[in-house]
């Protein structure tokens, strides 16, 4: 399993690849991460599908109470939680089968990233999805471009045939 300072470019393209993303976390208030990752994310095109117990729907998005009532062709998901949610909601994506799971900075924790771990889900952490999901704008624009600077941007690996 990747450690966050080996996580790949060709990882997070392969998050991006499907363009359906659950969304554990989502909230209904644009100011709060949970509710801004929606809107940009909703903006570039991808198909998203909020998870909140509190719920009906997000941003005219209908709203699942669980990452276990998820549709079964929505594989991948982001965790956008409190670092307390975040192991429950690791165990229903081990629970839906999850192909591949990004958890937020400041979402992660040790336990929820051992649960992944252990089920052999290909995860992501450490990383602001932000920084990722194309066109990126405004600050996190300016971060990406700092990070390349500094080189620690991920890199792109080259498939061996």
């Amino acid at each position: 399993m990747a450690t966050h300072s080996a996580i790949t470019l060709n990882e997070i393209q392969r998050f991006f690849a499907p363009q359906k993303i659950a969304v554990a976390g989502a909230s209904r208030d644009p100011k709060k991460f949970g509710g801004s990752v929606i809107k940009e994310l909703k903006e570039k095109g991808f198909d998203l599908y909020p998870v909140n117990p509190n719920a009906l729907e997000i941003q005219g998005l209908k709203c699942f109470k669980s990452v276990t009532e998820l549709p079964e062709d929505v594989k991948h998901l982001l965790i956008v939680t409190p670092k307390s949610s975040s192991s429950e909601v690791a165990g229903q994506a081990v629970e839906k089968k999850m192909e591949m799971v990004w958890i937020q900075q400041m979402s992660e924790n040790q336990q929820a990233m051992q649960i992944l771990q252990e089920a052999g889900i290909p995860m992501i952490h450490h990383k602001c999805i932000m920084m990722f999901a194309n066109p990126v704008k405004g600050p996190h624009r300016f971060h990406r471009f700092l990070i390349k600077t500094f080189g620690k941007y991920p890199r792109l690996i080259k498939e061996e045939i």
